[in-house]
């Protein structure tokens, strides 16, 4: 039977419509990209002005930033400001401190625009302005992560691998840290930055030594710790002695929640909190459990002390306590002395090891492990 004449012309009619079903498709993918290339660059645009302008508001500050090339990369889905031999002069502090850098990288995701992750390529030179570098430092990796705005940050991350730290002298160069893995973590709880910010900071190191910076950090270290800090004003730019003391006039403290310390063969988990006297110095009690207290006493230099007049409040202690402990304690410094502690408090299991639990007081700057004085801090203000 012959088509119908309205039958005949829809059955070529559909055919066509469907083969410009791809060209339309074409055209909205050819104009969706050039709407996302414009996006890019306005984004890369309005990126380097504002780190102009953040440059700027720093100088007037006292703080100055530079480098060698500056650029912007990171199309299609991030915006990456790249640095090329970074430098930064900070003559807000005394002495002025200079930061010389080999490269930085800062990346902002298009699709997570409260997300910045910076990485760091060493090594670091820090010093004096014009003058040659007192310290140098360089690992595997580094990069921070921060979570929030410039002006309003939430939270940020500090991750490096295998750093390492040198003081700089004139007969070459002594080590001050070199670690596998170091972790810093901040964030705020309560509050904002310019008004009574409350801290959440945990710090997670792992096979790492500073032996520049005290004698007990001599060997590798893997510690665990978790604080809560209390009594900060704002994040205003100051010096650490008037931040310190505003802490203090708040009756502001570091709450350690939770803190888990492992060197050779002690290990030390805690808890408790410590402030600042009217003097600027340390204040309060963490309540430590040791497993391998003898080692740790060793370390602590208790042979020492236990020659000392310092040793001598402690061994009256003792032998108030328990008639020819303290005695026993002069007699064996290292040994003796743990055991005698070790009876004054109590006995307690940590990770399947004897542990012992007791109290590190800090009153007033001087620091002791039970009735035992093992340091003097200094004031912080």
């Amino acid at each position: 039977m012959p088509l119908r004449e309205y039958e005949w012309m829809d059955s070529q009619s559909v055919p066509r419509r469907r083969r410009t079903w791809p060209y339309v498709a074409f055209g909205m993918l050819v104009v969706a990209t050039a709407g996302w290339i414009a996006f890019w660059y306005s984004a890369a645009t309005q990126a380097e002005r504002l780190v102009s302008e953040w440059i700027e508001r720093e100088s007037r500050l006292g703080r100055f930033y530079d480098c060698g090339s500056r650029s912007i990369q990171g199309f299609p889905f991030q915006i990456v400001l790249r640095c090329d031999e970074a430098r930064a002069q900070l003559n807000n502090l005394q002495p002025a401190l200079g930061l010389n850098l080999s490269d930085v990288q800062v990346a902002a995701p298009l699709y997570q625009p409260t997300l910045l992750v910076a990485q760091f390529s060493g090594p670091l030179a820090i010093g004096e302005p014009d003058h040659a570098p007192r310290m140098m430092a360089n690992w595997k990796s580094a990069r921070t992560t921060v979570r929030g705005t410039p002006r309003s940050p939430e939270r940020i991350s500090i991750v490096m691998e295998k750093p390492v730290f040198e003081r700089v002298t004139d007969g070459g160069r002594e080590s001050l840290v070199n670690g596998e893995h170091v972790e810093f973590h901040a964030r705020i709880v309560s509050g904002t930055p310019a008004n009574h910010p409350l801290l959440d900071v945990g710090v997670k190191i792992a096979a790492t030594s500073a032996p520049g910076v005290h004698p007990l950090a001599a060997e590798p270290i893997d510690a665990d710790v978790d604080t809560r800090l209390h009594g900060l004003k704002d994040f205003a730019p100051k010096s650490w002695p008037d931040r310190f003391r505003e802490i203090q006039q708040a009756d502001g403290r570091i709450e350690v929640r939770n803190a888990r310390i492992r060197q050779g063969e002690w290990l030390a988990t805690g808890t408790g909190s410590v402030g600042l006297s009217a003097a600027g110095r340390l204040q309060g009690e963490i309540l430590v459990t040791v497993a391998g207290l003898d080692k740790l006493m060793k370390q602590l230099g208790v042979e020492y002390v236990a020659r000392s007049e310092r040793m001598n409040s402690a061994i009256g202690a003792l032998n108030q306590l328990l008639p020819g402990l303290g005695d026993a304690a002069r007699e064996h410094a290292g040994a003796g002395a743990a055991a005698g502690l070790a009876l004054l408090g109590e006995q307690v299991e940590l990770e399947g090891r004897k542990a012992t639990r007791l109290s590190l007081r800090f009153q007033d700057g001087a620091v002791s492990l039970g009735p035992v004085p093992i340091g003097q801090t200094e004031a912080l203000f």
